[in-house]
């Protein structure tokens, strides 16, 4: 570990106690601190304790009930929103750039970015804006090394098998816009998006997404802190990453 990192990790301790980063140390060594479920063979980091689990009850963790709450009842409102911007501002929305590629048919409309949110989205999609400030980003439930967007499979597009980096965050979607034909794959088990509704699940296991319908597939896409971490070690996670990206020049 860098000095930088380990100073972060010593001020926590000092806070928090000498136990407290332990999971988060465990990653660290060799090996990634332990078995991991063959489907999680290519993430890069896994912090062990958490449950190995890919799909997750969304109304299952206090932390995140809220949030789910919160965004299945505004549905309508969102989904209407996301139907004038997609119509009206086209432009708002780019090409996603996944760490592992970029597509021309998956397009994203980012809310959370860069570790704040994007203000610009505020006037285009204002419900879900003010509901991910108020419900997500003030209550630091969102991970601060990650995002929060729309993301729209166009007709025939696929998103390939992959595992994402780490398991100490989780995804939470919510179906704003889904056509028929449409799925995704987690650790080998498909489900469909029903519209106005969540889905959660840890996406450091292999996953993939189709739109294998007419018209584009769109849902709200939030990195939410994984329920089963600490306070220390989120602050510890956040200070680890921010300094890996440094040193490997991504920010």
């Amino acid at each position: 570990m860098t000095p930088e990192i380990e100073n972060a990790f010593a001020a926590i301790r000092a806070e928090f106690g000498t136990e407290s980063l332990t999971r988060v140390e465990q990653m660290l060594e060799p090996g990634g601190g332990g078995e991991r479920h063959p489907s999680q063979k290519a993430a890069k980091w896994v912090m062990p304790g958490l449950s190995a689990t890919p799909w997750h009850d969304p109304y299952a963790y206090d932390e995140i009930v809220p949030v789910v709450s919160a965004l299945e009842g505004a549905h309508q409102s969102i989904k209407e929103e996301l139907e004038a911007a997609w119509a009206g501002r086209r432009e708002a929305f780019s090409d996603y750039e996944h760490y592992l590629t970029r597509q021309e048919n998956w397009q994203a409309l980012y809310l959370f970015r860069g570790g704040g949110l994007v203000t610009e989205s505020a006037a285009l999609v204002p419900t879900v804006y003010r509901l991910l400030k108020e419900a997500v980003v003030e209550t630091e439930k969102i991970c601060p090394l990650l995002e929060c967007h729309f993301s729209t499979l166009l007709p025939g597009a696929a998103i390939d098998p992959h595992c994402d980096l780490w398991n100490f965050s989780i995804n939470l979607h919510l179906a704003v816009d889904i056509p028929d034909g449409c799925g995704i794959t987690v650790a080998g088990e498909t489900r469909s998006w029903e519209e106005g509704k969540c889905l959660l699940f840890d996406y450091s296991f292999e996953h993939e997404a189709r739109n294998e319908g007419t018209r584009p597939r769109t849902c709200l896409l939030i990195d939410l802190w994984h329920p089963e971490t600490t306070l220390p070690e989120r602050r510890a996670l956040v200070a680890l990453m921010t300094e890996i990206r440094l040193l490997m020049g991504e920010d």
